[in-house]
């Protein structure tokens, strides 16, 4: 039988007058629990679907709250859509849930945000999660072109992914339909999947259920994404001023952010520990959900709890 999670859906207004759709999990009207933040990836695309599924199961023990961030899902599409803005956005957030400090975890694009989020507001954090992610924005988008056009699971336009990668999509149409031919590639490769110790329960993968939501395909937060922010973003050199312990985890399919990615973060951030999955993708939250539960909740005891 499926536990209930009590959950509080709310409209919370930043300082700009921008509304983000914000869930909270778990009961706990005194705000006696510490307190995680879970961010999306995929600018215009993910939504906060993605991290509630990844961290609900912690929501006996913490207040975990997932929100879609501007120009994302059901918050209003208005910008500016800078590391800046949205780090703002989580310190507003923080204060709305009466956290002086709290856990931050974030996925792929939300890994760039909570590096940066660390090396502005590091004071704040009890700890930090991240899950398939890189430290380097300009090699990490190259990389990942590279990988895609070159795939042999995938058919692509070339032009068309070189628009979304290097952030110069025409339209939310062509946002879409560079996405969808793309999908294959998040997952592990099927030899890999069927050799998977068998959990049991499905979990949602990489964007699945995403025109079901309604939320929509955002070019514009994707192009400012990729064009103005990920160029200017190089946190290398700076990892080891990061000094809240942290989880990284990573696929050891994963394609999009491979696995040195991660290692070069484990190895900068003095005190992190590493997990590589060894029959994920882009998201072991999926592709192996037990390890990622029993990883996650190894870290929180030992360092948060």
């Amino acid at each position: 039988m499926t536990e209930t999670i009590v959950t509080t859906t709310s409209t919370v207004t930043m300082d700009d007058g921008v509304c983000l759709h914000v869930k909270v999990l778990g009961d706990d009207a005194k705000a006696t629990k510490p307190l995680l933040i879970a961010l999306h990836g995929a600018p215009g695309l993910s939504t906060l679907l993605d991290p509630e599924s990844s961290f609900a199961f912690l929501s006996g023990t913490f207040r975990v709250l997932v929100f879609d961030a501007r120009g994302s899902g059901a918050s209003d599409l208005t910008g500016p859509y800078t590391h800046e803005r949205w780090i703002n956005d989580i310190e507003h957030l923080r204060k709305w849930a009466g956290a002086e400090k709290f856990v931050l975890a974030g996925g792929s694009y939300g890994g760039f945000i909570a590096l940066d989020y660390a090396l502005v507001h590091g004071d704040r954090l009890l700890g930090i999660i991240l899950r398939d992610t890189w430290a380097h924005g300009v090699v990490g988008m190259m990389t990942a072109l590279a990988n895609v056009v070159t795939s042999d699971r995938l058919k692509v336009d070339v032009a068309r992914q070189v628009r979304v990668w290097s952030g110069i999509l025409y339209d939310d149409k062509d946002f879409e339909e560079s996405v969808l031919e793309i999908l294959p590639i998040y997952d592990p490769p099927e030899e890999v999947s069927n050799k998977a110790p068998m959990s049991g329960e499905t979990q949602p993968k990489v964007f699945e259920g995403l025109a079901e939501t309604g939320s929509g395909y955002h070019s514009a937060t994707q192009n400012a994404a990729f064009c103005e922010n990920m160029p200017r973003f190089d946190v290398r050199h700076r990892l080891k001023e990061i000094k809240a312990p942290t989880l990284v985890v990573v696929g050891r399919h994963d394609y999009i952010t491979p696995v040195h990615f991660s290692q070069e973060i484990a190895d900068g951030i003095p005190n992190t520990r590493l997990e590589i999955f060894e029959y994920s993708g882009h998201n072991p939250p999926a592709d192996e959900p037990e390890k990622f539960r029993d990883t996650v909740w190894s870290f929180l005891k030992a360092e948060v709890l």
